[in-house]
Order: C-alpha cells, then sequence, then structure tokens
C-alpha cells in the first residue's frame, strides 16, 4: 500500500481573525497525497490555491485543522522545527527561481546543505550528480544573470533535489519560461516522479502544464470542486477532460 505522505483534515485558513474585516479563504479542506503521487492544483484567480500550498507546505500556517506531513503534525512544531523539518522533507521550486544573483549556480544550489552544515565533499558529490541529470554541469562557475530562465529554473530543481525530499512544492514553476523551456521542465519534473518516485505537489493555471500530472485538484471559492484522477487516459484525453473543467468555470463565470 502506498504510503501517505501529506495530509490535511479539516484545514481552515481565515485572514484578519477576530476582526470586522475577516475573510475565510480555505474551508474545511481534507486532502490526501500518497507516496509518488504527482497533484497538480487549478483554480481561478482568487480561489485559494496559492493559499492552499502555503498552507501544507509549512509556509504558512493553517487557522484551525491539521497538516500532516511523514505523520508529523505541523502546527505542533516550533518555528525552529519547522524549519529543520522543512529541510528535512520538502523541496520548494517558485516561478521566479528564487537564485541569488551574487552567488554561483553551484552556491545557489548547495546553499540548503551549506545551512545544515552537511560535508563540503558530500555536498559536491550530489551537486555534480544533480547538475549531470539536469545537464547544466558545464554552468556550476557561472552567476544566474549570465544562464538562461531555463538553466535557471533546472538549478532551482536541483537546489530543490540536493536534501533527497519527500516532496516536491512548485508554485507556477513555468511562469516565467516559455513554451519550449516549459515542456522541457515539465518532461523533467515527470521523469523524476516516475522513474525516481518523487512525490510533486504543484500550483498552476495552465491546463497544458496541468496534464503532465497525475491528478488535478480543481479549487473554488475555498473548497476542492473538482478531483480528477488520470488513471489510463493518455495525456491529450486527459488534457482534453482538464480543458472541460476550466472551460465550464468559465463559462459560469460569465452567465452570472
Amino acid at each position: 500500500m502506498p504510503q501517505t505522505v501529506l495530509e490535511a483534515k479539516n484545514l481552515k485558513k481565515v485572514y484578519n481573525f477576530n476582526t470586522a474585516n475577516a475573510f475565510e479563504a480555505l474551508h474545511d479542506i481534507n486532502f490526501k497525497v500518497e507516496e509518488g503521487d504527482f497533484v497538480a492544483i487549478m483554480g481561478p484567480s482568487g480561489s485559494g490555491k496559492s493559499t492552499f500550498i502555503n498552507n501544507i507546505s509549512t509556509i504558512d500556517l493553517p487557522t484551525s485543522g491539521y497538516v500532516y506531513i511523514n505523520g508529523k503534525e505541523v502546527r505542533s512544531m516550533s518555528s525552529n522545527e519547522i524549519g529543520r523539518f522543512r529541510y528535512q522533507n520538502l523541496g520548494f521550486i517558485f516561478q521566479d527561481f528564487n537564485l541569488l544573483d551574487t552567488h554561483t549556480m553551484y552556491e545557489n544550489i548547495a546553499m540548503p546543505l551549506s545551512l545544515a552544515h552537511v560535508d563540503r565533499e558530500e555536498i559536491r558529490r550530489r551537486i555534480t550528480k544533480l547538475a549531470e541529470q539536469m545537464d547544466i554541469s558545464q554552468l556550476l562557475e557561472k552567476f544566474p544573470n549570465e544562464c538562461s530562465g531555463g538553466q535557471r529554473q533546472r538549478a532551482a530543481i536541483c537546489r530543490a533535489l540536493v536534501n533527497n525530499p519527500r516532496i516536491i512544492i512548485a508554485d507556477e514553476p513555468t511562469g516565467n519560461l516559455d513554451s519550449t523551456n516549459s515542456s522541457e521542465l515539465m518532461k523533467i519534473l515527470q521523469r523524476l516522479n516516475h522513474e525516481n518516485g518523487v512525490t510533486i505537489v504543484m500550483v498552476t493555471h495552465d491546463p497544458l502544464i496541468t496534464s503532465y500530472s497525475s491528478r488535478l485538484l480543481y479549487i473554488k471559492d475555498g473548497n476542492i470542486e473538482t478531483v480528477l484522477e488520470k488513471g489510463d487516459m493518455t495525456q491529450d484525453e486527459y488534457f482534453q477532460k482538464i480543458v472541460e473543467i476550466n472551460s465550464a468555470e468559465s463559462r459560469e463565470i460569465l452567465q452570472k
């Protein structure tokens, strides 16, 4: 049986709590991710998808309810424990890469391990291996502003993977890439998922990007409105179903 690596129970997020301007962004969300899943999260602007991914990834904490990562309840931990736990279990890929321009690509990738005081030789070994897999070995001594967007995102993937996390959290990872680099990035993530068993939770607005996943969660008004499993569908069939879900939402908005 696949192991549950991430679970939300009755997850609720309220902004401006106990004020006249209180706004409930998430309403009693229940959700599980099993080891080896590739979950895409979609929804219209303001639907709560960014709030959702922040709350299940320890970037933010829920107002009420529970988030379990590898069976550990996040809200029960101190801030120091959360920081250590995040390093040990999660890898992050962001739309804007979040690389430091004053550091080389090697130094950027090494940062999570350096902060954890990992041995230098072990850092070198891990980065060499990942850089070869991502085809950026020749770029490690360059600075981010000397590299293309696609190359910087590959470095960001290496940084996300360097601590051998259980789960990759990807927030609009193709948002700053052209179509060619977006497709290449998604093939890399899909390969990591299929061949290495890396669990991925990804936010995106793009049905084509979503079609690389194995499950879609469609969020609307702070609720999970639709769950779509790829199952035995081809990628094209899955893509068409994703488009139908998005089109139905667009028609509903136009009819209001």
